[in-house]
This record gives C-alpha cells, sequence and structure tokens, in this order.
C-alpha cells in the first residue's frame, strides 16, 4: 500500500523562499516575449532603474540572471585577484562559506571568526585592518539567515571605507526588510534579489557596484568573461542599446518589477516597520514559551528572522514535522554548523505581518507541547499580541 503523499503547507513561515506575493506570480505568469523585442528592451532598463532606486543607488542595478548564491560567487570571481589579500567576516555559515570562494582567487585570507551566535565587533575588523594594510578586500553577510543575526554593517563599512579596500556585502535576506542601503555602508559590491523581505521568487539577483569595483575588475586579469559568474559581461546589459550577453529570465524581470513596485509603492519605511514588529512580537511569544533565542543577544536579533535555540532533549526535524502535520505550518531548520541546534521563523516579505508572529508562535507551541516540552502556548500568544497591540494602540 503506497504511502499518502504529503500535503503542501498551509502557511510557509521559512527563512526563504517565502511565500510570494499573488501580484509577483501573476506578473510571472504573463506571455514570455522576445528578449530583443524593443518593448522588452525598454522594459528591462527601466526594471534595472528600479532596482537602483530600491537601492538608492545613482547608476542602474547590475541583474544576474540566477539565485543570489551565483551572484555571490560570482563577485569572489570577478573582482578578487591573484594579489589580493582578502579580510573575511565569519558570523555564521554563508560568512564562512564566502570564504572557500574567496580561496580560489586571492594571495592571501585573513579571516575573523566569531561564534555562531555572535557578530563581528567592528573594533576587531579595525585592528585586522592596522596589522594588515595590504588587505585590499573585505567580505562581510549582513544578515547571516542560519543564525538569525546581524552583523553591524554601517560601521564595519565606514571602517573599510576609511582603509581604502573594497567592500563585497551579501544583503540577500536583509535588504527590503529593513533600513540598509549600499551607499549607507560603503558597499563596493552589495548583493541582494526580490526571493527574501521583497517577496518575490528566488531565481534572479540585482547588484550594486562602485566605480571602484569596476576599475578592480577591469585591472584584474584573471576576471571571468563569458561566463555566468561574469559581472562584467552584463555591466552595461541595463542599456537597451547593448546586448544581453544571453538569454535573460525573460518571467523573472516580470516578477522582479512587480516586487519593486510593491516595496515602493508601500514606501520602504512602513515596510521595514512591520518586518520589525512581526519580529518583535514573535521573539516575545517564543520567550513566553519557555524557549531561548538563539541569538546571545537579542540586539543582533534580525527583524527578518527569529532563530529559536531547540530545547535539550528534543529533535529539531521532529519539531518542524510536528508543526507542519498538525497545523499546517512550515518552519526552517538550522544549516551547516547550525543544524540541530536551532529552528527558525522567517519574518520576510508577505509574512512579514504581525498575525503571523501569533501564527508561528501558537505552532511551534504546539508542536513542543505535543513532543512533551512544557510549552505555555497560551502565555506565548499573549505576550506576542501585548506586543502587537502596544505597538498600534
Amino acid at each position: 500500500m503506497s504511502e499518502e503523499p504529503l500535503r503542501k503547507p498551509v502557511i510557509t513561515l521559512t527563512a526563504g523562499p517565502v511565500q510570494g506575493y499573488s501580484e509577483v506570480l501573476q506578473a510571472m505568469a504573463r506571455p514570455l516575449g522576445y528578449d530583443y523585442d524593443p518593448w522588452f528592451l525598454d522594459f528591462y532598463e527601466r526594471v534595472a532603474r528600479k532596482c537602483a532606486a530600491a537601492l538608492r543607488w545613482p547608476e542602474p542595478a547590475l541583474i544576474v540572471q540566477a539565485e543570489p548564491a551565483v551572484a555571490i560567487e560570482a563577485a569572489a570571481a570577478s573582482v578578487i585577484g591573484r594579489e589580493d589579500v582578502v579580510l573575511n567576516l565569519a558570523s555564521g555559515v554563508y560568512g564562512k562559506g564566502f570564504g572557500y570562494w574567496s580561496a580560489r582567487y586571492h594571495k592571501e585570507m585573513v579571516e575573523i571568526e566569531v561564534p555562531y551566535d555572535q557578530a563581528i565587533d567592528p573594533a576587531a575588523v579595525a585592528a585586522a585592518l592596522k596589522q594588515r594594510p595590504d588587505i585590499s578586500v573585505v567580505s562581510v553577510v549582513h544578515h547571516d539567515t542560519p543564525s538569525g543575526t546581524l552583523n553591524p554593517l554601517v560601521e564595519i563599512g565606514r571602517i573599510v571605507e576609511a582603509h581604502g579596500a573594497l567592500l563585497i556585502v551579501d544583503a540577500v535576506s536583509s535588504f527590503g526588510g529593513m533600513d540598509i542601503h549600499p551607499a549607507d555602508c560603503h558597499a563596493d559590491v552589495f548583493i541582494t534579489g526580490p526571493g527574501k523581505c521583497l517577496g518575490g521568487t528566488p531565481g534572479i539577483t540585482f547588484v550594486a557596484v562602485s566605480e571602484a569595483a569596476w576599475r578592480h575588475m577591469e585591472a584584474n586579469p584573471d576576471c571571468p568573461f563569458a561566463s555566468i559568474l561574469s559581472l562584467k559581461d552584463w555591466k552595461n546589459a541595463w542599456r537597451r542599446d547593448q546586448p544581453f550577453p544571453f538569454t535573460p529570465s525573460v518571467a523573472e524581470i516580470g516578477g522582479l518589477d512587480a516586487a519593486l513596485d510593491l516595496y515602493l509603492e508601500e514606501g520602504p519605511e512602513r515596510v521595514w516597520a512591520r518586518h520589525a514588529l512581526t519580529a518583535e512580537a514573535c521573539r516575545a511569544g517564543v520567550r513566553a514559551l519557555g524557549c531561548e533565542l538563539w541569538a546571545a543577544s537579542e540586539a543582533i536579533a534580525s527583524p527578518t528572522t527569529t532563530a529559536v535555540k531547540v530545547p535539550e532533549g528534543l529533535s529539531d526535524d521532529a519539531i518542524v514535522e510536528t508543526a507542519r502535520r498538525r497545523y499546517g505550518v512550515m518552519l526552517s531548520i538550522g544549516r551547516g554548523e547550525t543544524l540541530h541546534k536551532l529552528l527558525r521563523i522567517g519574518h520576510m516579505g508577505p509574512t512579514a505581518e504581525p498575525v503571523y508572529a501569533l501564527v508561528a508562535v501558537a505552532a511551534l507551541g504546539g508542536a513542543l507541547k505535543a513532543l512533551g516540552f512544557p510549552a505555555e502556548v497560551g502565555r506565548g500568544v499573549e505576550a506576542a499580541q501585548a506586543v502587537i497591540d502596544r505597538a498600534l494602540a
């Protein structure tokens, strides 16, 4: 007798991919056109400029026709040359992972690594740059999603700019969910996409690139071309009079346009505020359940992901499976070094609404209680609701 197929979850509250806005999905369902049709060439340029408006960046964004991991690896391949000394800042799985890509290209790498429930200290960055004045590239993840923690990116960027190094920033799961832009943090390569806080799909990326970074790429003899890892190939592709290196993701461009429209029309400040309120309510509810937050300090807990320590004696997989089976709510587990140590509740895009904090706390609490943990479900929901009520009073 065959097993009954799994039903789709009722609500997905993961750290990404997220539930896309219906407007984004509708935009992607439009009939596909020819990429060299004059209408599409004009549309592509308008979308690149709209990305720049959202990023508050003076130049049209570079659009990478792939998910953000490809763009981050492309930044390593395009920017880092054989004479570069790289300072890699690792406060989580993704920060550590960039160092492996960097190793293929750099002359040497210096690394500052902290426990994955902590954040990088800007003073440590300043000390490393003082000790090694030959550092020419610094890489950092703003929000390391597998830990749900934030690095003090603006302070770090200020120090890196004063040193004269280039700064590569992974802002994939922070941009759009909080007040951060490439100019704010003096980023030279700022990588993000619509598949997290903008409520789009994960198959495309947009990047702000500084003139200093373009010059560095031009001087790098190993900078790839005719490659999916080349940023240079796409430098001028936003211009309607320039050819595409290869066929762009036509449907994804439509989805990106819709996601940006929703963000800009609602107003960034309002979008950031609902992300922050949802996360604050969720953290309060999690604590009232009797659980511990993963972040060593709530000050570094991200407004886009709440990470919760797995209670002793319980399994992360069992908690997630129980929440999904009983309540139709899908949560995330950790990755890499945080696997089996934490659970993650995403507050991104459509689910960055306070009501979803109540859903998350109720589903998590109910699953924990079913597995024998003495979760105070009622207290958890009441604590989350109290945060929301105070904010909206």
